[in-house]
């Protein structure tokens, strides 16, 4: 079988599943090594000379938010720069900008070089962003639930796996070994980029056509934007409901366990369950995307993930706050590849990366406002709110989704009256 999509030219995608399965590679193998540092990067501020709880604290967010910050700011560049050049361009960039910063951290000598350092790798652009442009611009439209499911996988699998082998690397290689080790599995990620991925290469007069056809970043060119624009908000949205419980698991986790000692176990668990649950369901629910309409399994997932959010607040025992974070995870995993197939449905191919890029900037916001509004209302108005605040904002996108779909619907289905 032979398929076409168009990126500026007719691009031919017969090698789409090697390249999705290089970049679930790389994607993997690059988000373990990047969440390799989350369990010890406390412990190597401190080494860096920083004192004092309250300083290590806030310095150790400072460098971790960094990169999500700066990611948010170049993503839609980057997603443009893809539409001209190549997206596999794209890919070896970031992964050979990530793996020579990911090895410079292990000679860093203060904290402010390690904030720099982790602001050059969120500039370079993440890989695995860039391979879910990649996928979802080169897959035929048919097929693009199951794969970006499938990519969605791996990327979900590196963040978890991560942090486990982090806690364990350090104390037997030393922390700056881990960070040159890191930057070598990236390397392989970019080795594996430039030698098995294929992409038609775009000519000079393809890239200048291109560039001319796509004013002010390829925005006026979507013929009708409220599809984009809820799939920019759903992306923030999911993102925001994510992360706006990571400050408070522990301390309420702390109320649910009896022996303080496995607070910290504990928590680790109830954080892993939603991402064992994405793991599970992100290809299933793309495949079923495929059949029965990408726009009503985010609709029904964000309504499902409401109702999850009620009883979380309300819960007793630790294993509860486990079974329903699992199955939350079961019901949020396949909207990210819905989100980009809606939008790979909605955009000429030609601004596709552009437009892919700005979801990716409103999913990066939404991790980095998720947080500290969880926190604030965690610590002003109790934790039970962070839960039923959220809730209702899922509600409300759900919502939302249902009332864009319905008019976007009625109007196209009127169109084609007109037009017969």
């Amino acid at each position: 079988m032979t398929d076409t999509t168009s990126t500026g030219g007719a691009i031919e995608s017969v090698h789409w599943r090697r390249n999705l399965f290089v970049c679930l590679g790389g994607s993997f193998s690059t988000l373990v090594a990047m969440t390799l540092l989350l369990p010890f990067l406390p412990i190597y501020v401190e080494e860096l000379g920083v004192k004092g709880h309250a300083a290590i604290v806030q310095w150790s967010g400072i460098a971790y938010g960094a990169t999500f910050f700066a990611a948010a700011l170049v993503a839609p560049l980057w997603g443009r720069l893809g539409d001209l050049y190549g997206r596999k361009l794209m890919l070896v960039r970031a992964s050979f900008g990530m793996a020579v910063c990911m090895s410079a951290m292990g000679l860093v000598q203060n904290v402010w070089q390690l904030v720099a350092l982790r602001l050059l790798i969120g500039l370079a652009g993440g890989y695995s962003s860039g391979s879910t442009i990649l996928v979802a611009m080169q897959t035929p439209k048919d097929r693009s639930g199951w794969a970006l499911g499938t990519l969605s996988t791996g990327i979900t699998a590196g963040a978890l796996v991560g942090p486990l082998i982090g806690g364990i690397l350090p104390p037997l290689i030393g922390t700056r070994a881990t960070f040159f080790l890191s930057g070598a599995v990236i390397f392989v990620a970019f080795l594996a980029t430039t030698f098995l991925i294929r992409e038609k290469k775009q000519t000079v007069a393809e890239g200048g056509k291109a560039a001319k056809d796509a004013p002010k970043g390829g925005w006026a060119q979507i013929p009708d934007k409220r599809p984009v624009v809820a799939m920019l908000v759903t992306g923030m949205l999911l993102m925001f409901a994510n992360m706006s419980i990571e400050p408070i698991i522990t301390v309420y986790v702390a109320q649910l366990v009896e022996d303080q000692s496995r607070v910290t176990l504990a928590s680790g668990i109830v954080m892993s369950a939603a991402a064992l649950g994405a793991i599970l369901s992100a290809p299933r629910l793309g495949k079923l995307a495929d059949r029965i309409g990408h726009w009503n399994v985010i609709i029904g997932a964000l309504a499902v993930a409401a109702l999850l959010l009620i009883p979380q607040a309300f819960v007793t025992e630790n294993w509860q706050l486990v079974g329903l974070r699992f199955l939350m995870g079961l019901a949020l995993g396949g909207l990210v590849p819905c989100i980009v197939s809606v939008i790979r449905h909605n955009v000429p191919d030609g601004v596709g990366g552009n437009v892919l890029g700005m979801s990716i900037s409103a999913q990066y916001a939404g991790q980095v406002v998720g947080p500290v509004s969880g926190g604030f209302i965690g610590g002003h108005f109790g934790m039970r709110a962070v839960f039923l605040g959220t809730c209702v904002l899922m509600a409300a996108g759900a919502a939302y989704n249902w009332l864009v779909r319905t008019r976007f619907t009625q109007q196209a289905a009127l169109a084609e009256t007109g037009e017969t």
